[in-house]
């Protein structure tokens, strides 16, 4: 049987799943774009989290493409189908007044005549057809869409979901995915790329978010389109660059004059996408790189304790200062 993820509503109209009301310190890496190493920063900074002894979960919330698992290599112990409700009509009890399109939004449900059409790829699941139906004629039954795999990696809780090939919504999956989130003290969230509603769903209940980039004309782009969505979300958020010494010093300048914090600059290093073709860990593969992580999860970490409770965070730095460019 399919599950769906149920949410609950938060003060300030922020809905996120009952299991993230707690202690857990909710830490989301995001970028604008793809390919930025969304995946290598919260792989590597789970692993360093469990090493320091912490209790950690992995959440891959990129379910159209979820990579996580190839670095983690977790043992999966449960496999569970995933489903949102679409409409179901009894013909019998139906007059075709055709009130259930017209309160649908996205033509999931069509009056034709004397015949009713149910798109189940377009049906955002919201009810309302079942609701403004006079004669009751909609019920509303599950389908699946997907897949929730939970296991461990050693001592890393881990959580990935796997959107069906054809499906065109994901968030339904991602909720799947978060409200499945353990017991831990750190919780951590790989978002897919992008701005739109699979990384809004994903990063929305966090206390930081990372954004990943690079030093590129498209990495700022997107990286500028992340930012105006963290700010619409009022999420506390700060920037890793990544590859940081190719490319120019746009990126830089950009986070400098916005007044945006930059958390860690990672250097192109052939020795990184070297171990990562392989699958390993950078932490793992290359011992110079822990202190970098460790740093970093600090950082984080003492920022988004501080936004959790309410305060205005330290200014713990995880890398030398840089002079703003000229």
């Amino acid at each position: 049987m399919a599950v769906v993820a149920e949410e609950e509503e938060e003060e300030g109209g922020n809905r996120m799943p009952a299991e993230y009301h707690g202690d857990a310190v909710r830490i989301a890496i995001a970028s604008g774009k793809g390919g930025t190493g969304k995946t290598t920063l919260a792989t590597n900074l789970a692993l360093t989290a469990s090493r320091q002894g912490r209790s950690v979960a992995y959440l891959d919330c990129d379910v159209e493409e979820p990579n996580g698992h190839l670095f983690l290599k977790p043992e999966i112990l449960q496999r569970t189908s995933v489903g949102n409700l679409i409409p179901e009509v009894d013909e019998e009890k139906c007059t075709h007044c055709g009130q259930c399109g017209e309160i649908c939004q996205y033509s999931a449900i069509v009056c034709l005549g004397q015949k009713v059409l149910v798109y189940p790829e377009l049906c955002h699941a919201c009810g309302g057809c079942s609701l403004v139906c006079p004669t009751n004629a909609i019920t509303e039954v599950p389908r699946e869409i997907g897949v929730l795999e939970t296991g461990h990696a050693g001592p890393i809780h881990f959580v990935h979901g796997l959107l069906n090939v054809g499906e065109a919504m994901s968030p339904p999956v991602i909720r799947a995915v978060k409200a499945a989130t353990p017991a831990a003290d750190l919780v951590l969230v790989d978002a897919p790329p992008g701005a739109s509603c699979p990384v809004i769903e994903s990063v929305r209940g966090s206390d930081y978010v990372v954004l990943v980039t690079e030093p590129t004309p498209f990495g700022l782009n997107d990286l500028k389109l992340a930012v105006e969505m963290v700010r619409v979300l009022e999420l506390r958020f700060g920037v890793v660059i990544n590859r940081a010494d190719v490319g120019d010093d746009e990126v830089l300048r950009y986070c400098h004059q916005d007044g945006i914090r930059i958390l860690a600059e990672i250097r192109d290093d052939r020795r990184i996408a070297e171990a990562y073709s392989r699958g390993e860990m950078i932490c793992a593969a290359l011992p110079d790189y822990r202190a970098l992580f460790t740093r970093l999860l600090e950082a984080l970490t003492e920022t988004a304790s501080a936004a959790a409770d309410g305060r205005q965070p330290g200014r713990a730095r995880c890398r030398p200062e840089r002079e703003p460019p000229r």
